[in-house]
């Protein structure tokens, strides 16, 4: 298959997926455990984003300033800092990293 035709068969699962979702009796979407099981998907696709991100390098892994910045602002997060004084010192351990060498 091509290129398009991937791009138009992630176009149609996707909109499958959200017609699904305008399909689904409205008693399902407002159960508990519908509710508990998409609130743990949505943390575990952003901690999947957030590892991706950090870690990959390419086709490698790669320990380097990306990972001092998490530590950093996971830090800031747990000391329960505000989210532009998390985003600022994240960015700064990223520059002192890369200043100090770090990839």
């Amino acid at each position: 298959m091509s290129l398009w035709g991937w791009i138009l068969a992630g176009c149609a699962v996707a909109f499958a997926t959200k017609l699904t979702g305008y399909l689904l009796p409205s008693r399902w979407l407002e159960s508990d455990g519908f509710r508990k099981t998409s609130s743990a998907l949505t943390i575990a696709l952003l901690s999947a984003l957030v590892a991706t991100n950090a870690f990959a390098s390419g086709q490698t892994l790669a320990v380097d300033s990306r990972a001092l910045a998490l530590a950093a602002a996971a830090v800031a997060l747990w000391r329960r800092l505000p989210f532009l004084a998390v985003v600022i010192i994240g960015a700064t351990v990223a520059a002192l990293g890369r200043l100090a060498g770090l990839p």
